[in-house]
């Protein structure tokens, strides 16, 4: 069956580099928008400090999800430092067949898989304003030893060589007027969907 043909909501696909401010721009966002529906991902990491089971990510096992790409159950997946993150497939094709418009929070390569299977997707990258601005947001977070900092750094280099991918770009300068360009922007393609 074709995904794309009963698809009746929005799939906001958002991607931008670690530290970039994806987290909390998510969090603006579905606040504005209460009925925004956000897909929660898998992960076999650990949880960080103050994340929630089933709100943050879904933390599974590896032996779980190896066996959920076995039985071909993710719209997309990857191994990213060293641990597996993935999307439902069937929660996306319910969510969309019901109607409701999702916001998804992947990178650059789960982002690829998605716009494959969910043609009329929207794709948005986050830029950071520079690397320096990204490398200190990354320091202040305190939750990654110094190399670890570098391999974000160097993963996020290649993620903006790949923005020009995405059906726009939004650079996260200042945080309120982001917020602000990103909400426009949905709030565009919703309206558009009840014309």
């Amino acid at each position: 069956m074709d995904k794309t043909s009963s698809k009746k909501g929005c799939l906001f696909i958002l991607s931008a580099p670690s530290g970039t401010g994806k987290s909390t721009l998510c969090r603006r966002i579905l606040s504005r928008f209460p009925q925004l529906h956000y897909s929660v991902s898998f992960t076999t990491r650990p949880p960080r400090t103050g994340e929630k089971k089933g709100k943050d990510y879904h933390f599974i096992s590896k032996d779980e999800f190896e066996q959920m790409i076995r039985e071909d159950r993710w719209a997309e997946w990857a191994e990213v430092h060293g641990h597996y993150y993935g999307t439902s497939a069937e929660l996306l094709e319910n969510k969309l067949a019901a109607g409701c418009d999702v916001l998804l929070d992947i990178d650059v390569n789960g982002a690829r898989q998605i716009v494959k299977q969910f043609s009329e997707s929207v794709p948005i990258f986050i830029m950071p304003p520079s690397m320096e601005t990204l490398r200190q947001r990354l320091e202040n977070r305190s939750s990654d030893p110094p190399e670890v900092i570098e391999k974000r750094l160097k993963a996020a280099e290649q993620e903006i060589a790949c923005r020009h991918e995405y059906r726009h770009v939004i650079v996260n300068d200042d945080l309120d007027e982001t917020v602000e360009n990103l909400a426009a922007l949905i709030e565009k393609y919703r309206r558009s969907k009840t014309t």
